[in-house]
């Protein structure tokens, strides 16, 4: 029987407004009822995926930053792969140099810069003027869903971090133009120390190498004395492919690209249509 549940958050569990169903709260219940551990695994903080269960009697352990953090039910810290700091910094300097969309998840914020929304607006109007005929509210909407998180502070730079205390878990970039995404990619395959994977079709993300949502899933699996057999994942992202790769039973979400269903030993429901209760209650029976 299945022991542990890893459940992503965007694209997965969360609907198109970015909230989760009855029916889907409704099957996490069951699970726990059963005996199941039920995992949210998100590249979000684990601060702002509190917020989204506070009205609710769920109570989960988080892998958070896409593996680089766990953290048990009552918020404490089990497990954090922190990017070495200067690495970090030498990433952000060029990022800044080059005018990119940041967000840098540490241990107590999401630092983003000052102009931040401004550099996105100024991407959205270039590519207004370039195809006027494009669905203006599709990049938009995009652009909200990075902004409706919890826990944004503010900075004029990067360097205001310098002298900080804190850790920095994860770089997100994001940009509407899929050239300087490539050419930030490849930037940073340099960094040995780092890996990047890519959580939608306007970013990719930075992380300490040893830092992946499959190796904080095998670190849970440990913790409970499970064998990877025992455990379960469900996603709609490339950010999920390692979890999803060693669960012992792996779906993806009906939304989710070609390579994803094709990685997975089934294909469930899409986040509107409650895919990920479908997949539980495939599992329970």
């Amino acid at each position: 029987m299945t022991k542990l549940i890893a459940i992503d958050l965007d694209g997965t569990l969360l609907n198109e407004k970015q909230q989760i169903s009855e029916k889907n709260l409704e099957a996490i219940s069951f699970a726990q009822s059963q005996g199941s551990e039920v995992v949210i695994a998100t590249g979000r903080a684990q601060f702002d995926v509190q917020t989204l269960f506070e009205h609710t009697n769920f109570r989960p352990w988080i892998i958070g930053a896409n593996g680089a953090t766990i953290h048990q039910p009552d918020g404490a810290v089990f497990h954090s792969v922190p990017i070495d700091k200067q690495v970090a910094l030498n990433s952000l300097a060029w990022l800044e140099k080059h005018n990119f969309y940041y967000e840098i998840f540490s241990n107590s914020a999401i630092y983003t810069p000052e102009n931040g929304r401004d550099l996105l607006a100024i991407e959205v109007d270039r590519i207004k003027s370039a195809n006027p005929d494009i669905d203006v509210d599709q990049l938009s909407d995009a652009a909200n869903k990075q902004f409706s998180q919890t826990g944004f502070s503010f900075i004029p730079t990067y360097k205001e971090l310098e002298n900080k205390d804190i850790n920095i878990y994860n770089i997100l970039v994001f940009s509407f133009f899929q050239d300087r995404l490539l050419k930030g990619r490849e930037y940073f395959k340099q960094f040995e120390d780092m890996s990047i994977v890519s959580s939608a079709d306007h970013n990719f993300e930075l992380e300490h190498k040893h830092a992946s949502k499959g190796q904080a899933l095998e670190l849970l699996a440990n913790h409970f004395q499970l064998n990877l057999t025992d455990t379960a994942a469900v996603g709609d992202s490339f950010n999920d492919l390692s979890m999803l790769r060693i669960a012992g039973k792996s779906a993806a979400m009906e939304n989710a690209p070609q390579a994803i269903k094709e990685a997975c030993q089934q294909v469930t429901l899409s986040n509107t249509e409650n895919g990920v209760a479908h997949f539980i209650f495939s599992l329970m029976k």
